[in-house]
């Protein structure tokens, strides 16, 4: 998939790559999404592994009780669902539960310099 970034965000003006690998069991099972544009957000882990609730298994999972199996993939959803979701974490990301630590931790000690590396990458997602 491609997208802009959402309007009104540090990622507005920038060209997203990403691919969505489909399991066997889909539509039973979420497909896994991997940026392929280098991003630095609090729920993208360093490699571009996309961490949201709409992209974990269904059901519920009781190590994380910060999320409903209302949340989490149910086989009802599609490949809109998840880049409307992946459109929103990037507007409003979740700090309670990272996957970027380092993102993480930036975004809410130094909100400029976080700031100044997105939109340095947002730059750099469109000069090629």
């Amino acid at each position: 998939v491609c997208f802009e970034g959402p309007p009104d965000t540090m990622y507005q003006g920038g060209l997203f790559t990403a691919i969505l690998k489909f399991p066997l069991e889909f539509p039973n099972s979420p497909p896994d999404m991997r940026f392929e544009t280098e991003m630095y957000h609090p729920n993208i882990y360093p490699d571009g592994r996309v961490c949201i609730s709409i992209l974990h298994a269904p059901g519920t999972d009781r190590f994380n009780d910060q999320e409903t199996a209302e949340e989490r993939w149910r086989p009802v959803l599609g490949v809109e669902a998840i880049l409307v979701s992946v459109l929103s974490m990037l507007a409003d990301p979740n700090l309670a539960s990272p996957a970027n630590i380092d993102a993480g931790v930036m975004m809410k000690n130094d909100p400029e310099g976080y700031k100044k590396k997105v939109r340095s990458l947002v730059r750099k997602s469109v000069e090629g």
